[in-house]
C-alpha cells in the first residue's frame, strides 16, 4: 500500500523507519505546505517496507512517500 502526500509541499521529516510496524493513521511523515507543518498518516496497518522520498524533496499527492506491505 503507498503512503502519497495530501498536497503540495517540502517533506520536513520521515517518521517512521524501515521495518517499522504502523497502524491505521500513525503518523508516518511531516511536509510543509503554505507555512503549515502537515501530518501524513499511514493509510492502514503494516511494515515500512520502502521510503521513496528524503527530506527536502519537493512532494505531491501523486508522489509515493512509502510504501507498506
Amino acid at each position: 500500500m503507498n503512503v502519497n502526500a495530501p498536497m503540495v509541499g517540502k517533506l520536513v521529516s520521515v517518521d517512521v523507519q524501515l521495518g517499522d510496524a504502523v497502524k491505521k493513521n500513525d503518523p508516518v511523515a511531516t511536509i510543509e505546505a503554505m507555512k503549515m507543518f502537515v501530518k501524513i498518516y499511514a493509510p492502514g496497518d503494516g511494515t515500512v517496507k520502502e521510503i521513496k522520498v528524503s527530506p527536502g524533496d519537493v512532494i505531491n499527492p501523486e508522489t509515493v512517500i512509502m510504501v507498506l506491505e
